[in-house]
């Protein structure tokens, strides 16, 4: 599917972007915005939206680096995720319009992002999403307060992540205190990015430690976050948008 343009966005006239759809029939399907980490819109991120397409979703990945490049793009960006409010959060909320409108999207949209990404999956929980898919993405301070109402969320991290020790134990926790549908798992023989396939120049983070993909993992990832999206996504008994608050 081809590249594309995201209209009515913060940062720019629009967004670049990748959007790609089911291989056979015509729609309407629900929908997923697919946010990237920081290192910006790469084959790794149109992999996790052409994994949803083949699952039977429309699939958008915005670039959040559109106006500028990662050299400009990256501070800023996340300091809107520091602060959970800011340009690129309406620049993901302008994403979700864009592919609402779209006549083959259901209007049941979720969310997924991965590191810097997981983190902005995570806050968009509360932002008219119908589920969300946060993986290995960092939590905010005031966790408590943000999901209080959240929609339902999958989240995955890596046992191994030296920057998220404890991370999936206290988000566990706050979701289950909130009384929202959730599934979160921690892989103890995973590290950060382990869902992330990352082609040169970007392969060298596979040398990190506690950066590589790790295979077993991420398919369990993927085969978690495809049912709880289906569950969430697909059954149209809830109507579009409610996030099932």
């Amino acid at each position: 599917m081809p590249e594309t343009t995201i209209t009515g966005t913060a940062t720019a006239p629009a967004l670049d972007g990748y959007v790609t759809t089911p291989p056979v029939g015509d729609g309407p399907w629900p929908g997923v915005v697919v946010i990237h980490d920081a290192m910006g819109l790469a084959d790794d991120t149109r992999q996790h939206a052409d994994r949803f397409a083949a699952a039977g979703y429309v699939a958008v990945a915005p670039n959040l680096y559109t106006d500028g490049g990662a050299i400009r793009c990256l501070r800023a960006t996340f300091t809107d995720l520091a602060h959970g409010t800011g340009p690129a959060f309406d620049d993901i909320a302008a994403t979700r319009r864009w592919l609402a409108d779209r006549p083959d999207c259901s209007g049941r949209i979720g969310i997924i992002g991965f590191c810097m990404g997981g983190g902005f999956a995570l806050l968009g929980a509360t932002q008219d999403f119908d589920a969300a898919a946060p993986n290995y993405g960092r939590l905010p301070d005031n966790l408590d307060e943000v999901m209080a109402d959240a929609c339902p969320v999958v989240a995955s991290y890596g046992g191994r992540d030296p920057g998220l020790s404890g991370a999936a134990d206290r988000l566990e926790r706050t979701l289950t205190t909130h009384g929202v549908p959730h599934d979160v798992k921690e892989y103890p023989d995973a590290g950060h990015s382990f869902m992330d396939r990352h082609d040169l120049p970007l392969a060298v983070l596979d040398l990190v430690p506690g950066m590589r993909y790790h295979h077993p993992s991420a398919e369990d990832a993927w085969r978690r976050i495809l049912a709880f999206f289906a569950t969430h996504l697909i059954d149209q008994s809830h109507p579009p948008g409610n996030g099932q608050r």
